[in-house]
């Protein structure tokens, strides 16, 4: 596998600004890195023309626009689990999706195309290697993605986040990038971060977060756990997600003098990374890469609900070099905040976790993943 060290791209040598297509979508842990992406290509190149390609109905519809860029949604959807009418439909979408990409090949002229993952990048992948245009893939989790695998072949390069990811791409298309993250998240300060959450800077301060949506075990664990943290002198920003919000703002009402805050979403995830002492986190392909950038003792407790039980895959890369905690979904309930408060009392234990996930970071990923891309581009 190849792990870059320095640029291998001459960006002096463009000839004109380039057209690039970036497909996928479905979850933000494939739209963040692509928008990442899309943010450094045209942080290089500002007259760049980027097109995304996502699948309607999907989240990538609206939030790719509200980072600034131009979205095609395609009628594509994944295979079902079980047998259902809309998997009897499936090759008619996947065929008129490949042609509606051939198309807007066609008429945009891309230059390259980037994959993210997700099934709508399946048929612009499919239709661009088929003409001979340059084609990435960004690949977010340890155990890779089925659309991922099945076009690995096809395309020219694949950068991974992890190492061991032969076992599913071709060796010789492999490069060891690192997860596209928000290298902003490091810039919050301790100081701004507990005057911006009115927390008392003497006690210790537990983050807890389940993603956009939030996570129904980590929030019945944390409900069931605010008594446990007043007494033990512990304060909470606890990112419910929207569903659970109503909820847990009532839950957590009682113990508002004690600093035990719910908090629907964090828009400052810099200052709340910059609060906290421990975290306690899924374990998405981003939140690890978050984890480690910023250095956060955690505790991982990764969902039950994804596929091939891949957030389990990504949370023992930390375990198996001591860089993280595991709590598994199903014992939460029991053992998360036992774990919880034995590691927020354990300073030392803390500073181990902390150094060794710094020790896993690619702070420069993005930059990097680009490089690759316009290397691609300079070869044809």
């Amino acid at each position: 596998m190849k792990v870059p060290t320095t640029s291998s791209y001459n960006a002096s040598a463009q000839p004109r600004p380039y057209r690039v297509i970036i497909s996928g979508g479905g979850t933000g842990g494939h739209i963040f890195p692509a928008v990442a992406i899309a943010n450094e290509l045209r942080r290089r190149q500002p007259d760049a023309e980027i097109l995304f390609v996502g699948a309607n109905g999907r989240m990538e519809m609206t939030r790719v626009p509200e980072a600034g860029y131009t979205i095609v949604g395609l009628d594509i959807a994944g295979l079902q689990r079980r047998l259902t009418p809309q998997n009897l439909l499936f090759p008619v979408k996947v065929f008129r999706s490949v042609r509606k990409a051939g198309k807007l090949l066609q008429e945009f002229k891309p230059d390259a195309v980037v994959g993210v993952g997700g099934y709508a990048s399946a048929p612009v992948l499919l239709a661009a290697t088929s003409r001979g245009i340059p084609a990435l893939i960004q690949e977010q989790n340890s155990y890779a993605g089925l659309v991922n695998k099945l076009l690995s072949r096809r395309v020219n390069r694949i950068c991974v986040a992890y190492d061991g990811m032969e076992k599913f791409f071709p060796a010789d298309k492999l490069v060891l990038t690192g997860n596209p993250v928000r290298t902003e998240i490091t810039n919050g300060r301790r100081a701004e971060a507990l005057q911006f959450f009115g927390l008392f800077p003497e006690k210790k301060t537990l983050l807890v977060i389940g993603g956009s949506l939030g996570a129904r075990t980590l929030n019945e664990a944390t409900a069931a756990a605010l008594p446990r943290l007043r007494e033990a002198g512990i304060q909470l920003l606890w990112q419910t997600g929207k569903l659970y919000y109503p909820k847990a703002a009532e839950q957590a009402a009682p113990f508002a003098a004690d600093k035990l805050q719910a908090l629907e979403f964090v828009q400052r995830m810099d200052l709340a990374y910059a609060a906290a002492d421990v975290v306690i986190s899924r374990a998405g392909a981003l939140s690890v890469s978050e984890l480690c950038l910023t250095g956060k003792p955690s505790i991982l407790v990764p969902s039950p609900n994804v596929a091939e039980d891949h957030q389990t895959k990504n949370a023992m890369a930390l375990v198996n070099k001591a860089a993280a905690l595991l709590v598994a979904d199903s014992e939460a309930a029991t053992q998360l905040y036992d774990t919880a408060l034995s590691l927020l009392h354990d300073p030392a234990r803390q500073l181990e976790l902390s150094r060794n996930a710094s020790q896993l970071a690619y702070p420069h990923a993005t930059e990097t993943i680009v490089d690759e891309l316009l290397a691609l581009i300079a070869r044809v």
